[in-house]
């Protein structure tokens, strides 16, 4: 026997499940549609008696589905605001995470169907819920709602609170792995946030440590991509990409092999190298959107800071000619484009025709690098000390020979 519960029509669930009911067999006629809400309705108290929430949410979810492009958005998102408030419900956290995870798959199964909506109903479910993991898997549901549904606009805010959120969910490896690369596809679709959609992708490659054979056998794709991402970049000259065995592995692979030969080309070799790799590799190249021209450019950039690094401080116009391929009336504003890059600190010595360079960018920033800055703190601090000793000392001998000046005047 069925009991129902002494409610009015004014209760909110039943009010949406009467509302969603009713649309969703508004093309029947009223010989069919009037039993089937009634139905519902019961269906619905008989949830909220026995206190069988996720029963309930998932009634009222396949009403509102039906009818997400009959409905206004307006109604859509009162409707989903009092679906969402479901996960108030049950004391078990278990059960609240799984009503999450049925609202969530169920509002992204549609993306390109009113994305924006979508996704604010996701964020008002994120905030409905205390349980940290549940907030990040639905966060995760709102990464892939934003990509697919083309909306990629209205997550970025979100991102820029990462570190926050990730101490608020305390992720494992697995899912740090997940949410970083779900990040750096989100910001790859936005064309001003490419230096950040590769901070991520590095991210997601640090996560797989040599030890992991087996697991990081699954990076390769995104370790090329990082490597592409990287060479293709006009405004990245720097990189510890070679340290990361995500990276490394691809040295001897058989498919990645020479995309990671590119990489050692752009970080420690010079245009003649990459001249050389492109002759025989254009396909390659032109295989990952890769344009030659621009290639050119950045390496001869490279070239510069290499000529730098390994050459004396005083750079002759001739030596710069040779290594970038370039006429002598073109090394001038070659050197102007590296200062602007900030990737040189120098002199134009026009009469002379030589570059005095005073400082200039690593191409790769690994271990040996943060070592040789250790070693030139210590030697700094060394020297800062003993210029506070110095000092320190010519006071005493001052504040003595006054006081000596004081007693003979006296």
């Amino acid at each position: 026997m069925t009991t129902v519960v002494p409610t009015s029509e004014e209760d909110p669930v039943l009010s949406v499940v009467r509302f969603t009911a009713e649309m969703s067999w508004s093309d029947a006629g009223a010989d069919i549609a009037e039993p089937q809400v009634n139905r519902l309705c019961v269906e619905a108290q008989e949830c909220m008696i026995e206190g069988r929430w996720l029963d309930l949410a998932s009634l009222m979810l396949t009403s509102a589905d039906l009818i997400f492009s009959k409905a206004s958005e307006k109604d859509l998102e009162c409707i989903f605001t009092i679906i969402c408030n479901l996960v108030k419900k049950p004391e078990s956290l278990d059960q609240v995470h799984e009503m999450a995870e049925l609202i969530s798959t169920k509002i992204i199964q549609q993306p390109n169907d009113k994305p924006a909506l979508r996704l604010k109903i996701l964020f008002n479910l994120y905030n409905l819920l205390e349980n940290s993991y549940s907030r990040f898997f639905v966060y995760m549901k709102s990464l892939n709602l934003a990509i697919h549904g083309k909306v990629t606009e209205h997550i970025l805010p979100s991102v820029k609170k990462m570190d926050n959120f990730l101490k608020e969910w305390n992720l494992g490896v697995k899912d740090q792995r997940e949410l970083f690369l779900a990040i750096s596809n989100v910001l790859k679709e936005n064309k001003g946030s490419t230096k950040d959609s590769f901070m991520f992708l590095t991210k997601y490659l640090e996560t797989f440590l040599a030890e992991d054979a087996y697991t990081m056998n699954e990076a390769k794709e995104e370790a090329a991509r990082a490597i592409i991402d990287f060479v293709r970049s006009p405004d990245m000259f720097k990189c510890d990409l070679p340290d990361m065995p995500a990276i490394s592995q691809l040295e001897k692979d058989d498919t990645y092999a020479p995309v990671y030969q590119l990489l050692k080309i752009f970080l420690t070799q010079r245009l003649d190298a990459y001249l050389d790799f492109e002759a025989a590799n254009s396909a390659l190249l032109k295989s990952y959107g890769l344009v030659h021209e621009d290639c050119i450019s950045k390496m001869r950039l490279m070239s510069l800071v290499d000529l730098s690094l390994n050459g004396s401080s005083q750079i002759p116009y001739s030596i710069i000619k040779d290594a970038l391929r370039i006429d002598d009336t073109e090394v001038e504003s070659w050197v102007v484009k590296a200062i602007t890059a900030k990737l040189l600190d120098c002199k134009i010595g026009q009469m002379n025709q030589v570059v005095i360079v005073s400082r200039c960018t690593e191409r790769v920033f690994g271990l040996y690098q943060w070592q040789e800055l250790r070693s030139k703190l210590t030697t700094w601090r060394g020297n800062i000390a003993g210029v506070i000793s110095t000092i320190q000392t010519n006071k005493i001998t001052e504040d003595s020979a006054q006081q000596m000046q004081g007693l003979a005047i006296h």
